[in-house]
């Protein structure tokens, strides 16, 4: 378990942090960078549920164990797995996280309207948020697809599959909540021309 009993340690003043393991690295690395994207996207998720929590207590449920599980994301992300025993068996995803996104994901997409468009990110102020917060999830993704690319890093595939899946259950959910897609906003190609 996570004990903080102080916020600030002053090791961070010259542009690193630590990771797991107890490497330093710059505050600009590409692994910093994403496990920081991670948390931002976690982030928006907590501003989503604001508008999630009352009235749509299901998705709220589902976003809660999400939060949770980028918190694990980042965890695995802050240890690289570079086959070096570590002293403990750290934090990584699994396939079993990703199966419970896809099951949601499911059983939201069931009573959607079929899309005819691409949609626009708006609707409802919980779908515009939850708009936002899979967008940032896509860039997070980005930079674990970087890093996994980096043949002098490690990213774990599972941790890839499930950001992607989060990033479509993201999508859905919005639609889930914009009257389950009778209240989205179109794209109409063209239009203001």
């Amino acid at each position: 378990m996570v004990k903080l009993n102080k916020i600030y340690t002053r090791t961070g003043d010259d542009g690193t942090t630590g990771l797991g393991t107890g490497e330093r690295r710059l505050k600009s690395d590409l692994r910093v960078d994403a496990y920081g994207t991670v948390d931002e996207a976690n982030a928006c998720i907590g501003i989503a549920r604001v508008h999630t929590a009352a009235t749509h207590p299901a998705i709220d449920a589902m976003l809660s164990r999400i939060q949770n599980d980028l918190f694990d994301l980042g965890a695995d992300l802050a240890v690289p797995d570079d086959g070096k025993p570590l002293g403990y068996e750290p934090l990584r995803i699994v396939a079993v996280q990703t199966d419970r996104v896809e099951k949601d994901i499911d059983l939201l997409n069931k009573d959607l309207q079929p899309l005819k468009s691409f949609v626009l990110n708006g609707g409802t102020p919980a779908a515009a948020a939850l708009h936002l917060a899979r967008t940032v999830t896509r860039r997070a993704e980005r930079l674990m697809v970087a890093l996994a690319q980096d043949p002098s890093e490690h990213a774990n595939r599972d941790g890839l599959k499930y950001i992607n899946r989060v990033s479509d259950f993201l999508f859905v959910a919005a639609r889930a909540v914009n009257d389950n897609g009778n209240a989205d906003v179109l794209w109409v190609p063209g239009k203001n021309r």
